[in-house]
């Protein structure tokens, strides 16, 4: 069989699961910027370029191309672009991008990683340059996801308001008569030594007439008063003061309201609704199916819709897989282990030699379940259908794959739809899905020009997702004399993210192709071992799968991380010492896990009953270590304190990554303590928090996060916080009990 370096860009965006495209050329800054009016000046504002415009009164408006879920993207981004503008932050505010080529995620649609891969004909790599040609319109994709916000906006949004600067000082200088180089700007003013003096407001109207500069200067980090500071965010007074506009919190003249039930078995089918008795109910305007396996009710309130449906619930017929149990989709991935040997990813050395003449041994297989996205804000979107044009507010990801998919379902041209992207109440990547655009678009060609919210229940949220795919990891090891590991290997089953997204989201376009989303975080590994193979085994599931924060890194650093563990011990050395000796040629990484080590006192005396675990992992363009401090008493476990270290690269707000991090760990625990989704019948078990909790404040532990400074570009902090929480906690769990867990979620 030939090898050879593919270099492919299947998904691993961990925000997409999509197939994006292939030898891409990242566009210069200058290209990026946009004409003014994509921002549509209103009377009394100038547009400086694609990314700002300014007021009468100075007011700075800064184009948002990605959505605020609580991260603090709008902050940040605003931050890159009011500190070459000079801005006052006082005066700076944000407001939505149009779908437009400009705001691409590039940091996404670049991704082009050199992945090891096996490809006889180059069919491979042949299918991604035809979906690059065939996915044209995926140019505009504003994602947000895969902690890619800052880093993507890093270079065009401080260059957009470097642009905007010089144009105002230039139309000072005409205004004044005076050579640009004797002007100077700062906090929304354009100033000359003799006092003279102009806001932003009074000259953006002169300023966008002119053209803009081919080449700017960005500041020197010296300069810097907004990056690296934690400035404070634009999104907490509006959620403080109750402004702040959510999905759920859309109310337009005449809105009518939906609620819906649907299949609660795959591949299931509607094939009884009583639409005469639900059109009684009070309120009810009308009832109907949309499809072959959603009920709808619209009424004149969301109560209402949702009463009718619950006095006269809809009939269904299981389909083909109503057999189907989360024990037979385990077996699934077991076989696969046990009987095949799937695609490579890496191949290091002769792993395989190795593992046969190796005297010392060690193998593992762990397990990871499925779990749900399970935003607090659940599944909503309202939309408007009326003369030829369609309008959706929805809480998104994605909003141009969701303006797609509404002009699909209304068939118009894609600039006969606006969306309005509001606030959103948590994704974690379930808002990437496109499936509330495309019902709510359906239900509002049925209401004759009223604009109709629709929002699913708890349990159709819990039970009608898609779900991080459940994996099963096969590991083997040799280890040398000295308890280093001579070979390494490691087998991954599961569904493929890559291939079922992008079936569901675009259909005819996904191929059989190997997926970087499912195997990533398990063949970087930053050790030093000299052989080291890495096979992957896609396993479908019949169950809708996708991406889930942090995507397959979730999956491969616990995985990964608990064996390394494993070694350690086997080894009869330090966990800690251990991996800080495979770390010679990866100096950013050791440094991450010996700050980690130092800040929690890694090797200091600790109370009688508790031990510490730790856990080094690298996603998204960040390295990411934690020691988890536990107890375990009986069958009680108390997680009481998590100590993060991170290089993310330069902090553009220290704070909000703070918040980050936090966030992570909670998260992270909440899955690895609670989270399972389970199969029965062919249906998902689990229907509301009570089947999946969420780590309670009583429970949370004490979390310290420290950073490593860097003058490195922007990495992401949204979600490498994630991967090192469930293997630092089992191998606390190992350490405290001598008992090691190789199966989520955690039960003792």
């Amino acid at each position: 069989m030939k090898r050879r370096s593919l270099f492919l860009l299947a998904g691993g965006v961990g925000a997409t699961g999509l197939l994006i495209g292939f030898g891409l050329r990242a566009p210069t800054p200058a290209s990026r910027l946009g004409d003014g009016q994509l921002l549509a000046p209103k009377e009394g504002e100038a547009a400086l370029n694609g990314w700002v415009k300014i007021d009468r009164d100075g007011l700075v408006h800064i184009a948002m191309p990605r959505a605020e879920m609580g991260q603090g993207s709008h902050t940040g981004l605003a931050q890159l672009l009011a500190e070459e503008l000079d801005a006052d932050w006082s005066t700076v505010r944000v407001l939505d991008a149009p779908v437009a080529g400009i705001y691409a995620n590039q940091a996404l649609l670049l991704n082009v990683l050199p992945l090891r891969g096996e490809d006889d004909d180059g069919s491979v790599a042949r299918f991604a340059r035809g979906a690059a040609q065939r996915l044209g319109y995926l140019l505009a994709l504003q994602v947000t996801g895969g902690s890619s916000s800052v880093r993507d906006a890093w270079g065009p949004m401080r260059h957009a308001g470097a642009v905007a600067r010089q144009l105002l000082l230039k139309a000072a200088a005409d205004a004044w008569k005076l050579p640009v180089a004797e002007l100077r700007t700062e906090a929304g003013q354009v100033l000359h030594a003799s006092g003279r003096k102009a806001g932003y407001g009074e000259l953006a109207a002169a300023a966008a007439k002119l053209t803009p500069p081919q080449e700017v200067s960005l500041k020197p980090r010296a300069q810097w008063r907004f990056i690296g500071h934690s400035t404070p965010r634009l999104d907490l007074p509006p959620k403080v003061d109750g402004t702040a506009g959510y999905g759920v919190d859309v109310r337009l003249p005449g809105m009518l309201y939906a609620a819906l039930r649907q299949s609660p078995s795959f591949g299931g089918r509607l094939v009884g609704l009583d639409t005469a008795a639900l059109q009684q109910r009070p309120g009810v305007r009308a009832a109907f199916a949309i499809g072959p396996r959603t009920a709808v009710v619209v009424a004149d309130s969301w109560w209402r819709a949702e009463a009718a449906l619950k006095a006269h619930a809809p009939e269904w017929l299981a389909g083909p897989k109503g057999s189907l149990n989360t024990k037979e989709l385990r077996d699934r991935l077991a076989r696969a282990l046990d009987q095949r040997e799937g695609s490579g990813f890496r191949n290091d050395g002769d792993a395989r030699a190795e593992l046969l003449s190796a005297a010392r041994k060690l193998q593992a297989r762990y397990e990871a379940p499925m779990l749900a996205h399970a935003p607090l804000e659940p599944q909503n979107c309202t939309a408007q259908v009326k003369d030829g044009k369609v309008t959706v507010w929805v809480p998104t990801q994605v909003a141009s794959l969701a303006r797609w998919k509404a002009a699909q379902v209304a068939d118009v041209a894609l600039d006969a739809v606006t969306v309005h992207t509001t606030y959103l109440g948590g994704g974690f990547g379930r808002r990437l899905e496109t499936d509330v655009v495309e019902q709510a678009v359906a239900i509002a060609l049925r209401t004759e020009g009223l604009p109709v919210k629709l929002l699913w229940n708890r349990e159709e949220d819990f039970t009608q997702s898609q779900y991080r795919p459940m994996a099963m990891a096969h590991f083997e090891a040799a280890l040398a004399s000295d308890g280093k590991p001579l070979a390494w290997l490691n087998k991954l089953a599961g569904p493929s993210l890559a291939f079922d997204t992008t079936d569901r989201l675009l259909p005819g376009m996904a191929a059989d192709m190997p997926d970087k989303n499912h195997i990533e975080g398990a063949y970087e590994l930053p050790y030093a071992i000299p052989n080291l193979r890495v096979r992957q085994l896609r396993v479908p599931i019949g169950v809708p799968v996708a991406s889930w924060r942090s995507v397959g890194h979730s999956l491969n650093g616990f995985f990964t991380e608990g064996f390394i563990d494993e070694l350690a011990l086997a080894a009869g050395q330090d966990p800690f010492q251990y991996r800080d000796a495979l770390l010679d040629k990866s100096p950013r990484h050791r440094a991450v896990l010996r700050l980690a080590a130092q800040k929690a006192g890694w090797g200091q005396a600790l109370p009688p009953g508790r031990a510490r675990g730790i856990a080094l992992h690298e996603s998204f363009g960040s390295i990411c270590a934690q020691v988890a401090e536990v107890s375990v008493q009986g069958q009680a476990l108390k997680v009481h304190r998590v100590t993060v270290a991170l290089d993310a690269g330069t902090l553009v707000n220290p704070d909000a990554v703070r918040a980050q991090m936090e966030g992570s760990v909670i998260f992270a625990l909440s899955a690895a303590l609670y989270g399972e989704i389970t199969v029965e019948g062919g249906a998902i078990q689990q229907r509301n928090f009570p089947q999946q909790p969420l780590l309670s404040l009583a429970d949370t532990p004490q979390i310290d996060c420290h950073f490593i400074g860097s003058e490195r570009d922007p990495g992401g902090v949204g979600e490498p916080g994630v991967p090192p929480l469930a293997p630092a906690v089992v191998n606390a769990i190992a350490a405290a009990t001598g008992r090691r867990l190789r199966r989520l979620p955690i039960r003792l």
